[in-house]
C-alpha cells in the first residue's frame, strides 16, 4: 500500500529540503540531507516522480531533482507540520474581522 509513504519522516524530509530551490539537488544531496541510503531516497524519488511530485533531469551523470507545483503544495504542507509539532509556530484559525455596531443613540433631551 502506498499512500502511507509521504508519511514517514525520511521520506517528508526529503520534500522539505527539495523546498530549498537555491540548491541542485541532486539525489545524494537529498540522501545526505535526510540522514537517508542513497538507495532509498533514489527509490522513494522514484515513486515521486511517478505520482507527479517530482521530476528530474540529467546534467551529465547527476540527475537534478525538483519539486512540481503539486509536490510543492505537498512539500509546504509537511514544512507546516513539522513546524507545528515542534511547536516553533502555532497558527491561529482565521478569525472574522469583529463586526462594529453603532452605540445606541441617546436620545435628545429638548430644553
Amino acid at each position: 500500500m502506498k499512500e502511507n509513504i509521504l508519511i514517514r519522516e525520511k521520506q517528508a524530509s526529503i520534500l522539505v529540503a527539495l523546498r530549498d530551490a537555491s540548491k541542485e539537488w541532486s539525489v545524494s544531496s537529498l540522501a545526505k540531507a535526510s540522514g537517508t541510503t542513497y538507495v532509498h531516497a533514489c527509490n522513494f524519488l522514484k515513486e515521486c516522480e511517478r505520482l507527479g511530485l517530482t521530476t528530474g533531469e540529467r546534467h551529465g551523470k547527476m540527475k537534478v531533482v525538483r519539486l512540481t507545483s503539486k509536490g510543492a503544495r505537498i512539500s509546504e504542507m509537511m514544512a507546516s507540520i513539522y513546524s507545528m509539532v515542534s511547536g516553533a509556530e502555532t497558527p491561529e484559525p482565521p478569525q472574522e474581522p469583529p463586526v462594529q455596531q453603532a452605540a445606541p443613540e441617546a436620545p435628545q433631551v429638548k430644553a
